[in-house]
C-alpha cells in the first residue's frame, strides 16, 4: 500500500481534509478486501507511516495477560525492540493504551516519569516520543497501534486525531478479517471431520451419527482435539494417534 506523502491533511476549521478522507476511505476498502490477518496488520502499519504526522516507526502489538507484548507487525527493528522492552519491563504506553486509556501520548521519553525503566531504555534505542492507540480487545488479548518519533514532541493534536481515524478503520478491518479467517478454519475443520466420518462409515458400516459419536469418544478419551483426530484419521487411516493407541487397545 504505497500512498503519497500527505500534506495539508486538516483544514483550518479542524475538519479532516477531503484528501485525507479519501485516503482513509481507500484504506478501509483495501483492508476489508483482504482476508489475510497479517496482510491487514501490515497495511495498517504502512498507513500509519504514510498518514500520521511525526511517525518514524510504527508497530501493532498484541498484549497477553496484561504483561506480555509481542510485535505482530513492525516497520523496523527499533519498533520491535521498543515493544520487547515494554514486555521485559512490564510498563509503557502500549500497555496503558491497551488496558486503561484509549490513547497515550508521550511528548518526550527522556523526561517521562510514568515508566522510568522503560523510558530510559527506549531513549537508548532511539525512540524519543511515542503515541499509542487501543486497537482491539479480545478476552485477555488486546492490541495497540504504536507510533514512534525520532525527535521529542514529534506528535501533536493533528497526529492524535488522524491516528484515531486510522485506528478506527483498522479495528473494523481487523475484526472483519479475523471473522473471515475463523470461518475458513471452521470450514476446514468441518471438511476434515466429514472425511473422517466417511472413512468410518465405509470401514465399519456406520451411520453418520454413529461415526461422529465414535470420533468424539476418541477425542475425549485421548484428550486430543476432534479436528486433530479427524485430520489424523483422514491422512493415516488410523483413528487414534500412535502415542495413544496402546492405551485404547
Amino acid at each position: 500500500m504505497n500512498r503519497p506523502e500527505v500534506s495539508n491533511t486538516r483544514q483550518g476549521n479542524g475538519r479532516v481534509s477531503s484528501e485525507l478522507a479519501a485516503q482513509l476511505s481507500d484504506l478501509a476498502r483495501e483492508l476489508q478486501q483482504d482476508d489475510d490477518v497479517h496482510a491487514v496488520l501490515s497495511g495498517i502499519v504502512q498507513a500509519a507511516l504514510d498518514l500520521i504526522p511525526g511517525t518514524a516507526y510504527a508497530s501493532i502489538s498484541l498484549v497477553t495477560g496484561r504483561k506480555k507484548v509481542d510485535s505482530e507487525v513492525a516497520s523496523g527493528d527499533l519498533a520491535r525492540q521498543v515493544d520487547a522492552l515494554q514486555s521485559s519491563t512490564g510498563q509503557g504506553p502500549c500497555l496503558d493504551a491497551a488496558y486503561r486509556d484509549r490513547v497515550v501520548r508521550v511528548p518526550d521519553l527522556s523526561r517521562e516519569d510514568r515508566w522510568p525503566e522503560f523510558s530510559r531504555g527506549a531513549v537508548k534505542l532511539g525512540a524519543r516520543s511515542m503515541l499509542s492507540f487501543q486497537l482491539f480487545v479480545e478476552g485477555d488479548r488486546l492490541g495497540a497501534l504504536n507510533l514512534y518519533g525520532a525527535d521529542p514532541n514529534a506528535f501533536d493534536d493533528e497526529s492524535e486525531q488522524i491516528g484515531l481515524l486510522v485506528a478506527a478503520h483498522a479495528a473494523v478491518a481487523f475484526a472483519d478479517s479475523q471473522k473471515i479467517n475463523q470461518l475458513g478454519e471452521a470450514l476446514l475443520s468441518r471438511q476434515l471431520i466429514g472425511q473422517a466420518e466417511g472413512i468410518l462409515m465405509e470401514r465399519y458400516k456406520l451411520t453418520a451419527e454413529q461415526a461422529f459419536l465414535l470420533l468424539t469418544r476418541a477425542s475425549s478419551r485421548s484428550n486430543i482435539k476432534l479436528r486433530d483426530i479427524a485430520e489424523h484419521l483422514a491422512s493415516s487411516g488410523e483413528l487414534i494417534a500412535p502415542r495413544f493407541s496402546a492405551a485404547e487397545s
